[in-house]
C-alpha cells in the first residue's frame, strides 16, 4: 500500500514537472504583457503540441523569465561552396537569428543557407549532418541497451547457473524468459534459438526508447516515422532471408485456387510481404505519438481556459493534471505493450516465412514430438 502511494506521488510530481517544465516556455511567451501598439498573439495549442512532438536541435527543459534552460546540440553543416561548419544550435536563438551563413527555418525545422541579408541562398547546396535530439537519444538508448546486457551477461559468466539471479539481473531474466517462451518458441517452430538474439534486441531497444521518451524534455524517438521505418526495414530483411521455396511458391502460384482467382491473389500476396512490416512501422509510430499528443492536449487545456479567464485556467488545472497523470500511467503500460507487439508480430511473420516448408510434416508424429519438447 505504501509502495503504491509512493508511485502515485511520483507520477503526480512527474506530471507537475512536465506541466511547469515543458510548457513554461510557451506559457510565458504567450501570456507575456503585450508591447504598446503590438497585438497580443493568442496561444495556438495545435502548433505548440506539434512543436513539442517533432524533432529539434536542443533538449529544452524550462524557462525562467526570458532565460531558457536547454542543452544545445551541435550543428554540423557541409557545403561544397563554404566547407564544413560546426557550432552550437544555441547560436540560432531558436531560429530568430542567422549564424555562420545558415539559419534555422522555424516552420520546417530545417537548416538552410542564407545570404548576408538573411534571405535564403538558393545557389548554395548545404548538407546537414547535425545531431538532433532524436539521434542523440537513440544513441543513448543503444548505449544503455549494450551496457545493461553486457552487465547481465558478465554476471552470468561470474556466477553461472548455480546461483539465483539477483539485483538487476533478477529484473531482466523474467523478461528474457518471457520473450523466449511466449514470443519466440510458439511462432518460430523449433528455430527460436536462431532468432532469439534479434528478437531480444528489438524488444529491449524499443522498450528503452519508449521509456526514455516519457521523461520531460526528452525526445519521442519511437514517435518518429523514420525510426520505426528503419526497424520495419530490418524486420523485412530478416523475414526475406528466412523464406524458402515453398513460401514463394504459395505467393506466386497459390495451390488449390482457380486460375482467375490466382491472378487476383498473386499481387495481393506479394504486396502483403511488404505491407506486414509497414503495418509494424505505422502501429508503433501512431501509438507512441498519440499518447504524447493526448498528454500535451490535456496540459494545453490549462492555457486555453486561462485565455478565457484566469480563474478558469487555475480552476481547470487540477482536472488537467489528474487526466495527465492517468494518461501518463497508461503510457508506461503502452511502452511495454508496443515493444511486445512489434516483437511478437515480427516473430509471427518470420515463422510464416518458413513454416510452409514444414506443411508436409504435419502428419509426422516425430515432428510433433520435437515441437512439443523444444
Amino acid at each position: 500500500m505504501v509502495s503504491r502511494s509512493v508511485k502515485l506521488l511520483l507520477a503526480l510530481a512527474f506530471s507537475v514537472f512536465l506541466t511547469l517544465g515543458s510548457f513554461s516556455s510557451f506559457g510565458q511567451e504567450e501570456h507575456a504583457a503585450p508591447v504598446a501598439g503590438e497585438k497580443k498573439e493568442e496561444f495556438n495549442a495545435g502548433k505548440t503540441i506539434i512543436h513539442h512532438v517533432l524533432d529539434s536541435h536542443e533538449f529544452h527543459f524550462f524557462n525562467i523569465g526570458e532565460h531558457a534552460y536547454a542543452i544545445h546540440l551541435p550543428i554540423i553543416m557541409y557545403s561544397p561552396e563554404r566547407g564544413v561548419s560546426v557550432f552550437s544550435s544555441g547560436k540560432f536563438e531558436e531560429g530568430k537569428v542567422a549564424y555562420g551563413g545558415y539559419k534555422l527555418d522555424e516552420e520546417t525545422n530545417k537548416i538552410v543557407a542564407v545570404k548576408e541579408d538573411g534571405s535564403v541562398d538558393e545557389t548554395v547546396k548545404a548538407y546537414d549532418f547535425s545531431l538532433t535530439k532524436n539521434v542523440v537519444q537513440m544513441l543513448i538508448g543503444a548505449i544503455l541497451l549494450i551496457v545493461i546486457m553486457l552487465n547481465v551477461a558478465k554476471k552470468y559468466k561470474t556466477t553461472g547457473a548455480t546461483q539465483a539471479p539477483s539485483g538487476f539481473q533478477n529484473a531482466i531474466e523474467p523478461v528474457i524468459t518471457f520473450v523466449r517462451d511466449d514470443v519466440a518458441k510458439p511462432n518460430l517452430h523449433g528455430k527460436h534459438d536462431r532468432y532469439l538474439p534479434f528478437l531480444l534486441s528489438v524488444f529491449f531497444f524499443i522498450l528503452i526508447n519508449n521509456i526514455l521518451g516519457l521523461i520531460p524534455g526528452s525526445a519521442n524517438v519511437t514517435g518518429n516515422i523514420a525510426f520505426t521505418a528503419v526497424l520495419a526495414v530490418i524486420s523485412l530483411i530478416v523475414i526475406l532471408f528466412s523464406t524458402n521455396g515453398h513460401f514463394w511458391g504459395h505467393i506466386f502460384w497459390p495451390p488449390g485456387v482457380p486460375f482467375l482467382v490466382k491472378l487476383i491473389l498473386i499481387p495481393v500476396e506479394l504486396l502483403g510481404v511488404f505491407i506486414k512490416p509497414a503495418a509494424l512501422m505505422i502501429r508503433l509510430f501512431a501509438n507512441m505519438t498519440a499518447g504524447h499528443i493526448v498528454i500535451l492536449s490535456f496540459v494545453s487545456l490549462i492555457f486555453i481556459f486561462g485565455q478565457m479567464s484566469t480563474v478558469a485556467g487555475w480552476g481547470f488545472s487540477p482536472v488537467s493534471l489528474a487526466f495527465s497523470v492517468f494518461i501518463y500511467m497508461i503510457e508506461i503500460l503502452v511502452a511495454f505493450i508496443q515493444a511486445f507487439i512489434f516483437t511478437n508480430l515480427t516473430a509471427v511473420f518470420i515463422g510464416q516465412a518458413f513454416e510452409a516448408g514444414h506443411a508436409h510434416d504435419d502428419h509426422d508424429p516425430h515432428h510433433h514430438g520435437e515441437e512439443i519438447f523444444v
